[in-house]
């Protein structure tokens, strides 16, 4: 039989034969203790888990099926998407090690380095985002350890070249780690890019409806595996059995969900484009925007969130354009069926190096409505919009 597609391969493993008579999803089992027969046993890991912090079938049946979408050897559950970027840092990187990442990286994996990495002996050089591989990795040293890959990154969607950037840590002896919460494991793979481990948020599009946080962690090599299992172990990290069951629910699904929603973030993205309140929409899968040729060169599909920047600055405007609106929610997340925007300006503050934008940061995540409906309701935001920047003219501060 030929390889199967994704859409396929993700449904594969619940109709799965010769395992008798039993539902199409595996049943919730909650368990802190698990009972034995005789004590020889009690310690016996391959009678299966010997205590619930270990997962029980529930969060086996994710892994199993996690690893499959990732092609990797093993995945690992934590409970939340930065938990996915915290233990292979913890696991790998020792006091007097570098990390390098870039300066647009998610805010709180950024915290996390310059607060708690730092009071520990671990420093972090930022590269700008923007930086092509050789520029990364002529800012490897002896001392750096791991390089934290973000592609797009956080916020301003900047492309990097991560099979170069993966070739030149690993003839350096540096070890990679990608957040791929964007790519999904579907729309991109790191493992097959040269990278090392693979991390996103479950949160996100695997269980795609908002009521879930985890995150997974995906690797292949053995060294590294027990590495991350044994931070795990060590920091007591669990995911709840009902939280993977929703997850695994999820994931059936997500071929579907992702692909329809990333169409209608086309549509949308090329509509922005064409507006005159707005200056540039940061989206690689829309032709001409930056990092395009990566994207297209590099991945399958594309996540439906988005950035916009407008041609103004004015906090009001951007706070009425967002209260305009009424069927995009105000909430942070993304990757669930709903649209989602959100008012970013602000968190450019945390950068080293100031992204230069013509105006307001505006997030949009795009999800299953119709996009005629979604673009009706952004054109009543744009008119917010003007109506603040003509206010702003007449009356300037």
């Amino acid at each position: 039989m030929s390889p199967l597609s994704d859409r396929t391969l993700l449904i594969a493993s619940a109709t799965k034969r010769g395992r008798g008579r039993r539902p199409v999803n595996p049943p919730i089992e909650r368990a802190s203790t698990m009972l034995n027969d005789v004590a020889a046993s009690m310690r016996d890991e391959t009678l299966g888990p010997v205590y619930g912090l270990a997962g029980t079938g529930t969060s086996c049946a994710l892994r199993d099926a996690l690893a499959d979408l990732e092609r990797a050897a093993e995945v690992f559950l934590v409970p939340s998407g930065l938990a996915a970027i915290t233990v292979p840092i913890l696991a790998l990187a020792r006091p007097g090690d570098q990390v390098i990442t870039t300066d647009a990286l998610y805010g709180p994996s950024r915290r996390f380095l310059t607060r708690f990495m730092a009071a520990r002996g671990v420093t972090t050089r930022f590269h700008p985002s923007g930086a092509t591989a050789q520029e990364v990795a002529a800012m490897i040293t002896d001392r750096t350890k791991l390089l934290l890959i973000e592609s797009p990154a956080s916020l301003t969607f900047e492309m990097l070249d991560v099979p170069a950037l993966a070739a030149a840590a690993r003839a350096r002896g540096v070890l990679t780690v990608m957040d791929n919460t964007w790519g999904a494991g579907l729309a991109f793979r790191p493992l097959a890019h040269g990278v090392d481990v693979s991390a996103q948020a479950v949160t996100k599009y695997v269980s795609g409806h908002s009521d879930v946080l985890m995150g997974s962690i995906a690797v292949d090599a053995p060294a590294i595996r027990q590495a991350i299992a044994d931070a795990i172990e060590d920091t007591g990290w669990h995911v709840s059995p009902d939280d993977a069951s929703l997850a695994l629910r999820g994931l059936r699904t997500m071929t579907l969900r992702m692909g329809e929603q990333a169409k209608s973030a086309l549509v949308v993205a090329r509509w922005l484009e064409s507006r005159p309140e707005v200056s540039r929409v940061l989206y690689p899968p829309l032709p001409g925007s930056a990092g395009h040729d990566l994207w297209r060169r590099d991945f399958t599909g594309a996540s439906a969130l988005m950035g916009v920047i407008m041609k103004g600055s004015s906090k009001a405007g951007a706070e009425g354009f967002l209260d305009a609106l009424s069927l995009f929610g105000m909430g942070y997340s993304w990757g669930g069926f709903e649209s989602l925007i959100t008012h970013e300006t602000g968190q450019m503050d945390w950068r080293q190096d100031k992204p230069a934008l013509e105006g307001e940061l505006i997030r949009l995540h795009i999800g299953l409505e119709d996009p005629v409906d979604l673009i009706a309701d952004l054109d009543l935001g744009l008119a917010a919009w003007r109506t603040q920047q003509d206010s702003n003219l007449q009356h300037p501060a």
